[in-house]
């Protein structure tokens, strides 16, 4: 006897000796599922990676050691024909409400550190490494926690946090995890300034979650006035006015220095492969200049710059 795994225009057929791997905590219905981890993914039981991540995959690079299991199972069209969409408030969040009353977060800045993560999700689960395709990372927003904890350069403008912003042809490598559903209202009032976008994130061996994950992508100005601050001008005073922000959204900003060094040192101690593409898919607000090719240039010397010492566990990668 065999067992049909069922995709998109192919059937594999798996050994009768093939054991599938139970994971009980998972969040999912699906929790019988296909181990993902990267160390499985030349597999000839999988298919193959995407051409753009097979060098490094081939290469004697670290390669991701967090594990990229879950419910990867294959995704319906009909379903990723509504991806991604917004979550407007809290009760949006509803929709993407696993069974067990868990939401998964995407993480690409800050996030892709397990320690950060925990230091903001303590009882998270399930923490891996994904691939998000569609997506682009830009520091392009004024974050007031900079001003707040006096790490910010208005002089010299490197003031800005890291969002993500539809693009088409690109790919992040992303970390997912899961967390409870009572955790939304305080996620929504620490990530205020964002838009919640329901998407769907990737094994690298190319399946699809069976539940969406949300993403922190750029808003504007005037939808975050109007929806988040409820078209008060009190409410935006004391979230940035009072900082002198005026205007979050911003093309001509640089990023803060001290949250920059943390994502690439994220990045970095994930694996090789998420280090690459932070640094080569992750641009200023111009949208041209990598942060690789920032960091070799104008923004020399960040990497070598340790954080206040108060700072220096929260921001240390």
């Amino acid at each position: 006897m065999t067992m049909n795994l069922l995709m998109p225009a192919l059937t594999l057929q798996f050994p009768p000796t093939t054991t599938f791997p139970y994971f009980p905590y998972l969040p999912r219905a699906y929790s019988h599922v296909l181990l993902t981890c990267p160390c499985l993914l030349l597999s000839p039981l999988l298919p193959p990676p995407p051409p753009q991540f097979q060098p490094l995959l081939r290469s004697n690079h670290r390669r991701c050691s967090a594990m990229s299991i879950g419910d990867s199972l294959p995704l319906h069209p009909p379903l990723l024909d509504t991806l991604p969409f917004e979550l407007k408030d809290d009760a949006d969040f509803d929709q993407i409400v696993s069974p067990d009353g868990l939401v998964s977060i995407c993480g690409f800045g800050s996030l892709l550190s397990e320690k950060s993560a925990r230091s903001t999700f303590p009882d998270l689960i399930n923490f891996r490494v994904a691939k998000l395709s569609g997506f682009r990372r830009v520091f392009a927003h004024v974050a007031p926690i900079f001003f707040e904890r006096g790490i910010a350069k208005p002089e010299t403008k490197e003031i800005s946090s890291l969002s993500v912003e539809p693009c088409e042809g690109e790919s992040l490598v992303v970390t997912t995890f899961e967390i409870q559903r009572s955790e939304i209202p305080s996620f929504i009032e620490r990530e205020h300034e964002f838009r919640f976008l329901a998407v769907i994130p990737e094994t690298f061996n190319g399946l699809f979650y069976a539940t969406p994950s949300v993403l922190c992508a750029r808003y504007s100005d005037e939808e975050y006035f109007l929806n988040r601050c409820k078209g008060s001008e009190d409410i935006f005073f004391q979230r940035y006015r009072r900082f002198g922000i005026n205007q979050i959204w911003l093309d001509d900003v640089l990023p803060c220095r001290v949250y920059l060094r943390h994502c690439v040192l994220a990045a970095k101690n994930l694996c090789e492969l998420a280090y690459d593409n932070f640094l080569d898919h992750t641009f200023l607000g111009d949208r041209k200049t990598t942060i690789r090719e920032y960091l070799a240039t104008t923004g020399s010397g960040i990497m070598e710059e340790e954080p206040p010492e108060e700072l220096k566990y929260r921001y240390g990668g």
